[in-house]
C-alpha cells in the first residue's frame, strides 16, 4: 500500500477513462442487442403467453439465472461490504437462511401457483378469498415495485457519481431507457437471457475485485487478520433479543421470512419460475439459487473484509471523502484499479448489471399484473390476446417513464430514500402473510383476509417510520483516523477536538487512543414505546406474518370460517404433507383438516381461467362459454373413500378472456 494516488493519501479521488466508459456503455448495447434479437426472433409469436411467460416452454437454467439476478441488485453489491466495513461478520449467517427459503418456495408456495395456471400471483387472492383481496394485493406490490425500482435506479447511480465523477443523470436515463426498450420489445424472453448476462457481469466485478484488493493488503489472510484485530471478525451473537440487530437467530429465522416474501409471493419471481416448461423444472430453478445466492453473498462479504483492511487508519466516510457507506466500493475500486484503464468501468458495468436486471424484472412483472388484475377484469373484459400482449409492451414503457420520475423525485428526498428500502420490506411481508393464511389456513375467509392485512401493514409502517425517525444505535464497529492527511488534536476547555479536511468532530474520551475514534451517540429520553422502534429489520417479515395470521383468523372465527371440504385443493398446500412426507397416513389425513388433496378433479373454467386449460388441456373448452357474464365453476371431487361424488359449486366472476 506504498502507491500515493491512494485516495486517502492525496485527499482527491480518482476519475474515469474513456476505456471505462466503453465498458459500461458496452454492457448497456449488449443488453440492449438481446432484446432487440427476441424481439425481431418473436414478433410471429405475439400472445400474452409468449411475452409475460416467454411460452411457457423455458430451461431451467436461463431461468435460474434470471431468479438470481432479479433481487441480487447494484443495493445488494454496494450494501454488503458497507456491512462488513460498518459491522461485524455476523451478517454470514443469512446464508444459512438461503436453504430455508427455497425448500419453502418451492414447495410450499410455488406448486399451489404452478398448478393453478396463473399468470399474476394475485389471481389466487381471488380464488380464495375475494376480487376485492386480489385487488388491494395488486395495488400493493405495484406500489412496492415502483419505489423499490427508482431506489434501485437512483441509489447506485449517486454513489458512483459522487465517486467515479460518472454523470448522474447521464448514467440513471440512460440505464432506463435502454431496460425501457429491451423490456418492451423482447418481453420475458429478452428478460430472462439479459438477466444471464448480467449474473456473468456482477459475479465478474465482484471477483476481480477481490482478487486486486487482496494483492493490495498483502493477501486476504492479512485482510482476515487485520478485521480480526479490529473487532469485524465475530460469529458468536445468539442472543434472542429481537433488538439485536444481526444475531444468529434473527439472520437464519428473520431472513428466512424476509426472502421468502421475495421467492415466494413476489410476482416478478414467481412469473419467472412459471416460464419453466415442467413445475419439476421450476423446482430445480429455485434450488439452484440457494448456492448462486451464496456464491454472491460470500463473495461481497469477503469484499468487505478486504476493504476495511484497505481503510483500516483512515475512514473516508468520517474524513469525508465520501458522504455514505454505499460509496465505500466504488472508492475502494477507483483507489486500487484507477490506474488501470478499464478496470473501473467493467466495475461500474457489473454495478448497473445489477440495476438492469432488477429493473426488467419490476417493469415485465408490473405489465402482467396491471393487464391480468386491473385490464382484463375492469375495463376491457373481452381484450384479444393479440392486443392485450400488445398492451404489455406499452405498459413496460408507461412504468419505465414513471420509474424515471420517480427516481427525479428520490433525488430530492436526501435521507427518506433509507426509510424507502423499509417500506419495501413493510409491502413485501403483509403480502407474504396474506398468501400465508390462504394457503395453510383453510378455514379463513376474505373478513380475515382483509383485517389481517390492514393490521400488518398499519403496524409494520408504525415500527419502521418510528425507527427511521427515533435512529436506534445500531453499533458499530470502531474506527480510525490515524492514517489521515492534516489530521490534528486540539482541546477547548473540557474538550477534545479532532480535526481534519475542514471538519471537525469531539472525540470521545472512552476509547483508548485517537485511533479507536468513535463518534459519541447522544442521550436521548426513555420512552417505553420507542423499545418497539428497536426491533431488528430483518425480523420485520416474520412479525408481519405472525399479524397477519393471528389477526386473521381471530376474525374469521368472529365472522364464520370456511369449511374446508369446500375448499378447492389446489388453493390449499398439504403442509404436513410436504414437512413431513413420510409419516403414516393415519396421521397426515387428519393434519389435511377435511381438504381433499388425493381427489380428482373434473374442472370447466371460466374464461380467466385460459392458463389454467394452457397447463392442463383436459380441463375442457371454455369457447362455449357466454361472455359477460358470472359462470359456475363445478368441481366432482373424488373421495378416495367414499364411492360417491360430492359437487362442490363455485361462484367465479367471468374476466372473458377469450382463447
Amino acid at each position: 500500500m506504498e502507491d500515493k494516488s491512494y485516495s486517502f493519501v492525496t485527499g482527491r479521488k480518482n476519475t474515469f477513462h474513456i476505456l471505462d466508459y466503453v465498458f459500461f456503455i458496452g454492457t448497456l448495447v449488449v443488453s440492449l442487442l438481446i432484446g432487440l434479437f427476441f424481439g425481431y426472433r418473436g414478433r410471429s409469436k405475439h400472445s400474452t403467453k409468449e411475452v409475460l411467460l416467454a411460452g411457457g416452454k423455458m430451461h431451467f437454467i436461463p431461468v435460474s439465472m434470471s431468479l438470481l439476478a432479479s433481487f441480487m441488485s447494484a443495493i445488494t453489491l454496494l450494501g454488503t461490504p458497507a456491512e462488513m466495513y460498518n459491522f461485524t461478520t455476523m451478517y454470514w449467517y443469512i446464508g444459512i437462511s438461503y436453504f430455508f427459503v427455497m425448500f419453502m418456495a418451492a414447495h410450499i408456495y410455488l406448486p399451489v401457483f404452478y398448478n393453478l395456471g396463473v399468470t399474476s400471483v394475485y389471481e389466487y387472492l381471488e380464488h380464495r378469498f375475494s376480487k376485492g383481496v386480489r385487488t388491494a394485493g395488486m395495488c400493493i406490490f405495484s406500489l412496492q415495485m415502483m419505489i423499490y425500482m427508482s431506489i434501485v435506479l437512483y441509489g447506485p447511480s449517486l454513489a458512483l457519481n459522487a465517486v467515479t465523477g460518472l454523470s448522474l443523470w447521464g448514467a440513471v436515463a440512460s440505464v432506463g431507457i435502454v431496460c425501457m426498450i429491451y423490456t418492451a420489445l423482447g418481453g420475458m424472453k429478452a428478460v430472462l437471457w439479459t438477466d444471464s448476462f448480467q449474473v456473468v457481469m456482477m459475479i465478474t466485478g465482484v471477483l476481480a475485485t477481490l482478487i486486486q484488493g487482496s494483492i493490495e493488503v498483502g493477501g486476504f489472510a492479512k485482510a482476515w487478520e487485520i478485521a480480526a484485530e479490529n473487532e469485524r471478525v465475530w460469529f458468536a451473537d445468539f442472543r434472542v433479543d429481537p433488538s439485536v440487530r444481526h444475531s444468529a437467530w434473527a439472520l437464519v429465522i428473520g431472513g428466512s421470512f424476509l426472502w421468502v416474501s421475495v421467492y415466494g409471493t413476489n410476482q416478478a419471481q414467481v412469473q419467472r419460475a412459471l416460464t419453466c416448461k415442467s413445475l419439476r423444472d421450476a423446482k430445480i430453478a429455485l434450488w439452484l439459487n440457494f448456492p448462486g445466492l451464496c456464491i454472491i453473498l460470500y463473495l461481497c462479504c469477503l469484499v468487505g473484509i478486504v476493504l476495511y483492511a484497505f481503510y483500516r487508519h483512515c475512514d473516508p466516510v468520517t474524513y469525508g471523502l465520501i458522504m455514505a457507506s454505499d460509496q465505500l466500493y466504488p472508492l475502494f475500486v477507483m483507489d486500487i484499479m484507477g490506474h488501470v484503464p478499464g478496470v473501473p468501468g467493467l466495475f461500474v458495468a457489473s454495478i448497473f448489471s445489477g440495476s438492469l436486471s432488477t429493473l426488467s424484472s419490476g417493469l415485465n412483472s408490473l405489465s402482467a399484473v396491471l393487464l391480468q388484475d386491473i385490464v382484463k377484469p375492469y375495463i376491457a373484459p373481452n381484450i384479444t390476446d393479440q392486443r392485450a400482449a400488445a398492451l404489455t409492451k406499452v405498459f413496460a414503457i408507461m412504468f419505465g417513464i414513471i420509474c424515471l420520475s420517480l427516481t427525479y423525485v428520490a433525488s430530492l428526498l436526501g435521507g427518506i430514500l433509507q426509510a424507502a428500502l423499509a417500506v419495501f420490506g413493510m409491502f413485501g411481508a403483509p403480502m407474504l402473510g396474506l398468501f400465508t393464511l390462504g394457503m395453510i389456513f383453510p378455514w379463513a375467509n376474505k373478513w380475515g383476509a382483509y383485517s389481517g392485512l390492514a393490521s400488518s401493514l398499519i403496524m409494520m409502517f408504525w415500527i419502521g417510520i418510528g425507527a427511521y425517525v427515533t435512529k436506534p444505535d445500531l453499533g458499530r464497529a470502531p474506527i480510525s483516523l490515524a492514517g489521515c492527511p492534516n489530521f490534528t488534536v486540539f482541546t477547548n476547555g473540557t474538550n477534545t477536538y479532532v480535526e481534519y479536511a475542514n471538519y471537525s468532530m469531539l472525540y470521545n474520551s472512552t476509547t483508548t487512543s485517537i485511533a479507536d475514534l468513535t463518534p459519541v451517540p447522544p442521550v436521548k429520553d426513555s420512552n417505553p414505546v420507542d423499545k418497539l422502534y428497536t426491533l431488528s429489520y430483518v425480523w420485520y417479515s416474520f412479525t408481519a406474518v405472525l399479524i397477519v395470521v393471528f389477526v386473521g383468523m381471530i376474525v374469521t372465527l368472529i365472522t364464520g370460517k370456511k369449511d374446508p371440504k369446500t375448499i378447492d385443493a389446489r388453493l390449499i398446500c398439504p403442509i404436513f404433507d410436504v414437512v413431513f412426507p413420510y409419516l403414516p397416513e393415519k396421521i397426515l389425513k387428519p393434519l389435511r383438516f377435511g381438504v381433499n388433496h388425493k381427489g380428482k378433479y373434473d374442472i370447466k373454467p371460466t374464461q380467466s381461467e385460459m392458463p389454467l386449460k394452457d397447463k392442463n388441456p383436459s380441463l375442457g373448452n371454455t369457447d362455449q362459454l357466454v361472455n359477460g357474464i358470472e359462470t359456475e365453476m363445478e368441481i366432482m371431487v373424488q373421495n378416495p373413500d367414499d364411492k360417491d361424488k360430492e359437487n362442490v359449486t363455485f361462484n367465479l366472476e367471468n374476466d372473458n378472456m377469450k382463447s
